[in-house]
């Protein structure tokens, strides 16, 4: 056979992919889309994935040869590539990049280092470090990475370097699976019983052992041994539940050769009986939107509609993914983040049953798995696998066969856009280009469409629908602008409360409605001052304030991560007199409870949604009527469709319109218009209060009159003017080193390399609102380039401009992150 090489993708930040021989046992099972073992480097060993096969063999190298094959199937597909290629290409990221932000975890195995000492017997003169390792070492401590942990700040690489160097220490390389198979046990008669005859006789062996006998005759009953409707096996948990009989009973009848237990691999996926229901009739203007989608499908692969909140976008969703699904082609929907599923995941498993799979990061890794492998598994066998997915960011990189839509919605979101590791990707822009490479049609919806897409649907490229009516003829609500600072001046507040909002609260609570509140910052404070010297806690590792969390009496970072418990006296000057300032999520419970002492109440933020199902519980309380009043961050804003909310607050719109950023006017208009439609979505108008120090603000008059078009305008304006997008792209370039004086150079350098290329505007280097978070010091360089540009031509300059200055001596530790779109 001729001689055979495959091109490898390793998960390592290489441009590149590498060429390897395929051994000739293996030639009959590779290909592309496979993960197979290489060897990189001297003694690392990765599972890497097969892009291509070719029988040339790459001139003036040594090429190594793949060790071994993990797969019997392909985990991607071709598309998949083609997809990788161009995010590659377009975030300015490495191949590798993409492999480890696409594959779920359980399928990337790592290498691990795991130490042996060889047992030379003569006296070595060795440091105290390495003393340290060997004692480690002598305890059974054999994996690099626990020895790492064990010994702190006391590991030194160098002292174990020398250890190996002097033959003490022997260092082995082994590749170990993240993913292993969910299995469980299960009971059967021993094979040696094939008649009732002989299982009576085996029942009177046992009446010495009245447990076991007990045991085999509700084994009998239960799988209704040698009649017409016999189970061959049981799940022996089933078997044991809810009886007196425990597993070691079961076991005595293993070994007695009367019972035969088996494990058998299942699904982690929990699937529970659905009973479908028929799909929704759409009303007339719902219907009308519909059609206008199908019309500009016909034309255009990507289609926007704008339609304002409860308007019943999610059932047109619902209508054109039953459209697909009878073509015999997948389905996509996206939504900005795990918030969202809760509801939509039940909406589309009544009308679809287990053709919908849910993926997203709060999935552990081997669910995550499963749910990969069904989704390949649709490709040859539709009926085990899944049709739709509902998913988060992440669901892009899925290994789709035969997509046939993609629909985005709350395609405004910012959740979207992934910030770090690389790739800084932007899951709706990807949607598009997945479309595109798929011939499926692609659908981006939202209340409050991004300025970007609008603009790409005025321009043309996209379709455009619109959908202004509330479904069942609902009004949109009355929005309510309260001053603050008048009631402040007035003495009129309650807490935090303007007396607009207090009344209507009370006006609810007494009608038995709910109430949403919005603050966007989680935690009880969001600093500790000290009334005597006006000492602020900070971080020690980031540029920031301490937030105050109450329920656990602690100053928390939450950039780091870094905490400590609350002091009693100020560190600074020794005064007991430390105040709380300002108010997160948190506090504003705290206040409630005092305010409303018979409302129920819950909140909504990250630290009450830190497990898997925490937010499928507030949701539900919420949908049951067992809350009466929620507060909560962003989370509260996308897209929950609540039947009894007649009441909706934002505490404070000032933090959303002052926010120096120049999204900061979109992201307000967004934000509280989405928070507004949470209010009166079924049997009345619903009233939206928006507390505020700026009444007068020209986004607060066009928030109160809901015209997006008037905002939309007014923004284009403005960003025409300073060359913002959608009119120029935007690239940031991100430069770190834990030398605050090495960020300055290289950052310096590189604007002045980029300064060069006249036809790039440059600004920068400048410090962000946060200069330093993990003790990594930042600097900022934002590039604004011009449409009629070539995109392709100035990336591979800015790189190239990167490279060169990263390849200086002095820079070689320093980081540059490359931004393509920031959000």
């Amino acid at each position: 056979m001729p001689e055979l090489f495959a091109q490898v993708i390793l998960p390592l930040s290489l441009h590149d992919s590498y060429t390897y021989k395929v051994p000739l046992p293996l030639q009959q099972n590779i290909a592309a889309g496979k993960r197979v073992i290489v060897q990189f480097g001297k003694k690392k060993l990765y599972a890497a994935l097969v892009s291509a096969l070719s029988d040339k063999k790459p001139e003036g190298l040594e090429v190594k040869e793949v060790l071994e094959i993990l797969d019997e199937h392909p985990i991607i597909f071709p598309t998949n590539f083609k997809l990788w290629q161009w995010l590659a290409q377009y975030y300015c990221c490495t191949l590798g990049d993409v492999f480890r932000a696409a594959l779920p975890t359980g399928l990337k195995l790592e290498s691990k280092s795991k130490l042996f000492l060889t047992g030379i017997d003569e006296p070595l003169a060795l440091s105290t470090k390495e003393e340290l390792i060997i004692r480690q070492l002598q305890e059974d401590v054999s994996l690099l990475s626990e020895l790492e942990h064990k010994l702190g700040t006391e590991f030194s690489f160098q002292a174990l370097k020398s250890l190996i160097n002097k033959k003490v220490v022997y260092a082995e390389e082994k590749i170990s699976s993240k993913y292993k198979p969910k299995t469980e046990a299960f009971v059967k008669l021993h094979h040696s019983i094939q008649s009732e005859k002989t299982l009576n006789e085996k029942i009177d062996l046992l009446k010495r052992a009245k447990k076991q006998q007990q045991l085999l005759l509700h084994f009998c009953a239960a799988t209704n041994t040698f009649s017409n409707n016999q189970l061959d096996e049981i799940p022996k948990k089933e078997l044991v539940a809810g009886t007196s009989f425990s597993g070691n009973l079961v076991k005595e009848l293993v070994k007695k050769k009367i019972l035969a237990e088996t494990q058998k691999q299942v699904s982690r996926l929990e699937e529970e009986p659905i009973e479908q229901v028929s799909i929704n009739l759409l009303n007339k203007h719902q219907a009308k939107a519909y059609n206008h989608i199908k019309e500009t499908f016909q034309s255009q692969q990507v289609t926007l509609i704008h339609g304002i909140t409860a308007s019943g976008k999610t059932e047109i969703y619902i209508h054109l993914i039953d459209e697909i699904i009878k073509t015999g082609r997948q389905a996509l929907y996206l939504v900005p983040e795990i918030a969202l599923t809760t509801q939509i995941v039940k909406r589309l498993k009544n009308v679809f049953g287990n053709k919908v799979g849910i993926y997203h990061s709060k999935l552990n890794s081997q669910e995550q798995v499963e749910i990969w492998e069904k989704v390949i598994r649709f490709n040859e066998n539709p009926q085990e696998g899944y049709q739709v997915i509902l998913g988060a960011r992440s669901a892009v990189f899925l290994p789709f066969s035969k997509l046939g839509i993609v629909i985005v919605d709350e395609e405004h979101e910012n959740s979207f856009k992934q910030f770090d590791p690389a790739p800084r990707y932007n899951a709706r822009d990807m949607a598009v280009v997945l479309g595109y490479q798929n011939d499926a049609k692609v659908l981006l919806g939202s209340a409050t469409p991004s300025f970007e897409s609008y603009y790409n649907a005025l321009k043309g490229k996209y379709g455009l629908v619109n959908l202004m009516r509330r479904h069942s003829e609902m009004e949109l609500p009355e929005i309510i602008i309260s001053d603050i600072k008048r009631a402040y001046k007035r003495k009129q507040m309650r807490s935090f409360l303007t007396p607009e909002l207090y009344e209507l609260m009370e006006e609810a609570l007494e009608k038995q409605e709910q109430i949403i509140l919005f603050q966007n910052r989680r935690g009880y404070s969001p600093y500790v001052e000290c009334f005597t010297c006006g000492h602020i806690p900070k971080c020690r590792n980031c540029d920031v304030s301490l937030t105050y969390h109450k329920y656990k009496r602690r100053l928390n970072c939450h950039y780091c991560g870094f905490s400590y418990q609350l002091p009693e006296t100020c560190d600074n000057c020794g005064s007991p007199e430390l105040k709380t300032r300002g108010y997160g999520t948190e506090k504003i419970e705290d206040e409630l409870k005092s305010l409303f002492r018979n409302a129920r109440i819950a909140r909504m933020d990250l630290d009450t949604t830190q497990s898997k199902n925490a937010f499928a519980k507030i949701v539900k309380n919420l949908e049951d009527r067992k809350t009466d009043i929620l507060i909560g961050t962003q989370m509260v804003t996308k897209g929950l469709d609540f039947e009894h909310v007649s009441v909706v607050g934002i505490l404070n719109a000032d933090n959303l319109i002052n926010f120096p950023d120049f999204r900061a006017h979109e992201r307000a208009y967004q934000l509280i218009s989405q928070v507004a439609g949470r209010a009166g979505r079924k049997h009345k108008q619903g009233k939206v209060v928006i507390q505020t120090s700026q009444p007068d603000h020209l986004l607060i008059e066009l928030i109160k009159d809901q015209n997006y078009q008037a905002t939309l305008k007014e923004q284009f304006e403005e960003r025409q003017l300073f060359k913002y997008p959608p009119f120029y792209r935007l690239i940031k370039i991100v430069v770190k080193h834990k030398n605050v004086q090495t960020v300055d150079r290289a950052a310096n350098q590189l604007a002045q390399q980029l300064k060069n290329h006249k036809q790039l505007l440059v600004m920068g280097p400048e410090y962000p609102l946060i200069s330093r978070i993990q003790l990594w010091h930042h600097k900022e360089i934002w590039i604004k380039i011009n449409r009629k540009l070539n995109l392709d031509l100035v990336k591979a300059e800015i790189v190239a401009g990167v490279k060169s200055v990263k390849q200086l001596p002095a820079n070689g530790n320093c980081i540059f992150n490359i931004d393509v779109d920031p959000a």
